[in-house]
C-alpha cells in the first residue's frame, strides 16, 4: 500500500487546474458579451428541491500519512438531491465508492479493495439527512446518517450557503435557478470498519463537500 505524497503532486495539481480551466472556458463559451459583468454572489431565495449538478459538485477528504503529512483525495461521481427549507429537510447524496481518486493509481486500487472501501461489495457511500439547524442567516449544522462499507453512523456537517440565483444564461444541463453549499465535517474510519495500517494512516478523516444544484421543485 503506497500512501506517499510525491514531489510531482504540485505538477499534477497544475495540470488538473488547467483541465478545469479548459472545462470552464468550454462551459461559458456560448455566453454573450452582454453577460460578461463583474462576478458577484447571488442572494436569491434558496428554498426548494434541487438536483445535484455532478459537474459542479465535489467530495474531498484529507487523512494523515505516516505521522508527517496529509494525503488528499476525492470521489469523482456524486449524485443526489437536497432541500434545506425550515421544517422540510430532504438531503440524499450518493457517491460511487469506486470513483475514489487520490492521483495515484496503485493507491486508488488499494482503496477500492477489501482492506478499505471494498467497492465490489459496497459500491455506494450514502448520506441521508435527518435534521438541519440554522446557526446564522446563511449557515447551519446538517445532521444525518452516513453509510460506508455497510456501516451507518450519525454525522454532523457544518454548512454554509454560498449563493442562490437564476442563472439561466448557462446552457443545459447546468442552467436554471441554482444554489450552492459548502459543508465540512470529521469522521473516524474505524467507525466504518476500516482499520488497515493504523500506524501509517490516521483515523481522523476530514470531509469537504461542495454541492451546486438546479431547482426542480419550489
Amino acid at each position: 500500500m503506497h500512501f506517499s505524497v510525491r514531489s510531482r503532486r504540485s505538477g499534477r495539481f497544475f495540470a488538473g487546474l488547467l483541465c478545469s480551466l479548459s472545462f470552464l472556458l468550454w462551459t461559458f463559451g456560448h455566453l454573450t458579451a452582454a453577460t460578461a459583468s463583474p462576478y458577484k454572489t447571488g442572494h436569491g431565495n434558496p428554498s426548494g428541491l434541487y438536483r445535484i449538478d455532478p459537474d459542479h459538485s465535489s467530495v474531498v477528504f484529507a487523512v494523515g500519512h505516516a505521522g508527517v503529512g496529509t494525503v488528499i483525495g476525492r470521489f469523482d461521481t456524486i449524485r443526489g438531491h437536497y432541500r434545506l427549507d425550515p421544517g422540510n429537510v430532504d438531503v440524499k447524496i450518493d457517491i460511487l465508492s469506486k470513483s475514489v481518486d487520490t492521483n495515484h493509481a496503485k493507491r486508488d486500487k488499494d482503496l477500492r479493495g477489501p482492506d478499505f472501501l471494498d467497492s465490489k461489495t459496497f459500491p455506494h457511500i450514502r448520506f441521508v439527512a435527518t435534521t438541519y439547524k440554522k446557526t446564522g442567516k446563511m449557515s447551519g449544522v446538517l445532521t444525518g446518517k452516513l453509510t460506508i462499507r455497510g456501516k451507518t453512523r450519525t454525522v454532523s456537517l457544518h454548512v454554509r450557503e454560498v449563493g442562490a440565483a437564476d442563472v439561466s444564461a448557462l446552457p443545459k444541463p447546468w442552467g436554471g435557478y441554482l444554489t450552492g453549499y459548502d459543508a465540512e465535517g470529521v469522521i473516524h474510519r474505524k467507525d466504518f470498519g476500516i482499520t488497515t495500517y493504523p500506524s501509517m494512516i490516521g483515523d481522523t478523516v476530514h470531509l469537504y463537500i461542495d454541492v451546486e444544484g438546479v431547482r426542480v421543485q419550489k
